[in-house]
């Protein structure tokens, strides 16, 4: 058992090999997937706030709030 290193340290060289890419398709796509979030975040909240509405001319009556709250 002269070279018994040999094949155990192939198996170790292939299991770190097979890790790192796995480790690259994972967060590589994370950070995509944060990206676009945080896109659609933005396209929502720009959705929710009112556009700026024209001042009301004088002797009109103020808008009351809504009831109800939000859903």
């Amino acid at each position: 058992m002269k070279n018994g290193w040999l094949p155990r340290l192939a198996a170790l060289a292939l299991c770190g090999l097979l890790a790192s890419c796995v480790t690259i398709n994972i967060y590589f796509p994370a950070a995509a997937a944060q990206k676009a979030a945080d896109k659609i975040i933005d396209k929502v909240w720009r959705l929710k706030t009112p556009p700026h509405s024209p001042k009301p001319k004088a002797g009109a009556p103020a808008p009351q709030p809504q009831k109800g709250g939000a859903r």
